[in-house]
This record gives C-alpha cells, structure tokens and sequence, in this order.
C-alpha cells in the first residue's frame, strides 16, 4: 500500500474520531452547533472514503482506460469543493438561522471542542506536507477539508463561550468571516480540479523547465511545439522536434535521452511523447583536417594545425563558400583531439571529413553527440576531398 493511501485510511479514522467526539459533547452539552458539527464530520467521513477510492482507483490501467485513471483524483478534489461548498452553507445557516444556543456543562465541552480543533489543525499540515512532496491533489484537498473542520469547530467554540460570557450573538459574526474563507478555498479547489478535467496547459513555470532540458541538447536543432497537461498528479508532455540526426536509428537515440532527461529534472511524469524529425538544410558546412593552409589534408586529426571549412548546398552539390582557420588546440600535450572536436562543434559544422579512424576515441564521441557527421577518406587534397562531397549524396 503507498503511503498516500495509508494517510487516506489515517483520514478515515480522525474523522470517525471527530463524528464520535463531537456527538458525545453535543448529548453533554445540548448545543446545536454542535450536533450539526458532528453531522458536517460524519460528511467528513464520506469525503474521506472517497478519496482513498480515488488513491486505489486512479494508478489503475487496462484496455479500456490505457492511459490511466489519474484523473480519478481530480473528480474527487472537485467533489471534495463541493462538500465544503455544503459546510459552509451549514456554518452560515447554524450561524444565522439557529436558535440560541443554551449549553451546560461549558468547561468540560469548551475542552472537548479544543481537542476537536486540535486534532483535525495537526492533522491536516501533516496532510497538506505529504500533499505536496507527492503532488496528490486529492490528499491537498483533503487537508482544506480538514482545515475547514477546523474554522467549523472554531465557530463552535465560539458560541459556547459567548453562551459562557452571556455573549450569544459573537459567534455570528466570526461565522460570516469564516464562510467567506470556506468559499474561497472551495473555489480555488475547483477552479484547480476542473482545470486538469479540462486539460488545460501545464503551468509556465513547468514547461519552461522542460524547453531548457530539450534545448541543452546539441541534436536538438529546434523546438517545432511544447505541450503539456496534467492528469491528476501526474504530467503528460509532448514535443515536436527538429533534430540533427540523419538516421532513424541516431534520432530515436537522441529522443531516448532527451526523455530520460526530463524525468530526471521534472517531477512525476508519467509519459513523454516526441515527435521528430531530421534537420533539412539548404546548405552543409563540412570541416577537413589541414596540415597546410595551401590545402594538404592532415594525416592526424587532433594535430592538424588548420581545419578547411566548405559550405555545400544541398541540391546543387556547389561549393557556396570556403575558409582556412587556425586549430588553437593542434599543440596541446593532452586531449589535444577532444578540445579541436568541441573548437569544431562551436563552428557549427555538419560534417567532418577525416584521413584517420576515430572508431573508440573520444573526439568521436564529442562529434556525433552534436550530430556530426564523419567521413573517412584516402584523399590527400582538399580540393579533391571537396570533389568527392560534390559527387556524394547529401
């Protein structure tokens, strides 16, 4: 059993202690207010039945329903609204349509309403914390049920003690303060439960989070669409993407990671969905390994002292522009070849072609997690490697 559904059985059983406390002292005391508190409690009773339902209901999936019944919990936080909706309105007509309260045994049920507010006050911020790390919104609507138990008991409290004072109509002016309170939490209830029945967007905040892990990622050449909702505590997110991979293979890869990523930074998602597809540009730029600047291709990659960089158009095969750069990393003792293939990813280039295997070594690695392709060749010239980038499909 999770722990949410054990705070769910805890629910059931505080409230069944209010119902009997309450009913005790109102036999004691003869008052009213109380009687129809213990009644609001034994409502309590049913709220609480429920949403431990809905805990058990709504991890369920099956043909029918393959996406889950997370939403089950959201129905009952709207339910949970409309019963404390109904205590208010019990509050108020107590309040003001109530005959005047005549209590015996004042010290002895003024102790009794304490407990009845004590209780249902700690158990409701040990409700409302766990709520929050596990994101159930039926357990944070069950602890603004209890905190409303809270407000009803407190009005209790008072009208005994203003019966006590010879006060009898104190109570009722706290009474309207607190239905306008009940309401108010009974509408942002509401408002938050038929939001996700309605599968409005996921806040800001969230899928902001989720654009800056997709964007982190080198493959990613742009972010078409970023969707999200909620389904009772869990999230649904969905993306379309552009990404700089030639292969179904390499992209459904770099998909993978990208999911795997936004479950490590954002919390209870249950489904990632990405659409993709391969970046298609008009022109390619490709990097070739130089050991001079009048166009002899470097044997070595890491140590070439000038990368050779061509624009190719896509559909012509032309050769659109070419610079010469300096390798600022060709003298380096030590990962010499790491750093020339990150100085190259920063050129933004598409492609590398190479006189040596890079197979097993890190400069590989460092390339095509940017989505860059390498091309071996025998060639000793760059205008002959060109040539060969002219003839090959691109």
């Amino acid at each position: 059993m999770e722990k949410t559904e054990r705070v769910g059985l805890y629910s059931v059983g505080v409230n069944v202690f209010l119902v009997s406390l309450k009913s005790v002292l109102a036999a004691i005391s003869g008052s009213l207010a109380l009687a129809a508190d213990a009644i609001h409690s034994g409502v309590d009773v049913l709220a609480s039945l429920v949403v431990l339902a809905g805990l058990r209901i709504a991890r369920r999936k099956s043909r029918v329903f393959p996406y889950g019944l997370y939403k089950v919990e959201n129905i009952v936080s709207v339910f949970l609204a409309l019963l404390i909706f109904l205590a208010g309105y019990e509050i108020a007509r107590e309040a003001y349509l109530g005959r005047t309260i005549r209590v015996t045994h004042a010290p002895a049920t003024l102790s009794g309403v304490g407990i009845a507010i004590l209780v249902p006050y700690l158990f409701s911020r040990y409700e409302r914390r766990l709520g929050e790390q596990t994101g159930s919104p039926s357990l944070q609507a069950d602890s603004r049920h209890f905190r409303t138990d809270v407000l009803s008991s407190g009005v209790v409290f008072a009208a005994i003690l203003g019966d006590a004072l010879g006060l009898p109509y104190v109570d009722r002016v706290g009474a309207g303060i607190i239905v306008i309170f009940i309401v108010r939490a009974g509408w942002e209830l509401l408002v938050d439960g038929m939001r996700v029945l309605l599968d409005a967007s996921l806040e800001p905040q969230t899928l902001e989070e989720v654009r800056g892990v997709i964007a982190a990622d080198s493959n990613v050449a742009e972010i078409r669409s970023l969707v999200g909702r909620n389904s009772g505590r869990y999230r649904f997110i969905e993306a379309e993407l552009v990404l700089r991979a030639r292969d179904l293979a390499k992209a459904h890869q770099v998909s993978e990671r990208i999911e795997a990523a936004i479950r490590r930074s954002v919390p209870r998602v249950d489904r990632v969905l990405i659409h993709y597809e391969p970046q298609t540009k008009e022109i390619r730029k490709w990097a070739i390994p130089l050991a001079t600047r009048e166009g002899a291709v470097a044997p070595h990659f890491g140590q070439a002292p000038y990368f050779a960089f061509a624009q190719v158009r896509t559909a012509s095969h032309e050769v659109a522009e070419r610079e010469v750069l300096a390798n600022p990393f060709h003298e380096l003792e030590k990962q010499k070849g790491i750093r020339t293939a990150e100085f190259l990813v920063k050129q933004d280039i598409d492609g590398l072609v190479v006189r040596e295997s890079l197979a097993g070594k890190g400069p590989l690695y460092v390339l095509e997690a940017a989505g860059v392709e390498v091309v071996p060749t025998q060639r000793e010239t760059v205008d002959e490697v060109l040539n060969d980038l002219r003839l090959m499909p691109l």
